[in-house]
């Protein structure tokens, strides 16, 4: 193989993950939990575990998608997955509190929360279901 097609195949490899990595991230809740819109600081808090409410008053069932974690902290905080996999060790440890569910894919986190009024997740699409309102968009 020439070394031109050689990298072009290499790089063909990588731009489906690439281009997964670089798509925007959305936040959802339940259409009827009674949300309209959060904002970062807020988002920061109820997965960071800091905030155990919704602002609806309701108790958060916060979900994460495993493949997209890196991405949505690096995003919403600027950090990096080791950060907050040591942060939610601390707080384990300590058993102050459990760290967020966590899912397979976006499609599991749409059900999720589609079928639970508390629940918010992070996806990489916006949902086709009804049942799922967007109310914070994390670009690329």
């Amino acid at each position: 193989m020439r070394l031109p097609t050689f990298f072009a195949v290499l790089f063909a490899l990588f731009l489906p993950a690439r281009a997964v990595t670089a798509a925007e991230l959305v936040l959802i809740v339940n259409r009827d939990s009674g949300i309209s819109s959060l904002s970062r600081e807020q988002v920061s808090h109820l997965f960071l575990g800091r905030v155990k409410m919704l602002p609806s008053g309701a108790r958060a069932n916060v979900v994460e998608v495993e493949p997209l974690r890196a991405g949505f902290y690096r995003r919403l905080l600027g950090r990096e997955i080791a950060e907050i996999n040591a942060y939610w060790a601390r707080l384990q440890f300590s058993g102050r509190t459990q760290p967020p569910s966590r899912v397979s894919d976006s499609a599991s986190a749409i059900a999720r929360v589609a079928e639970d009024l508390q629940a918010i997740a992070f996806v990489d699409t916006v949902p086709d279901d009804a049942r799922a309102r967007v109310v914070l968009r994390l670009g690329p």
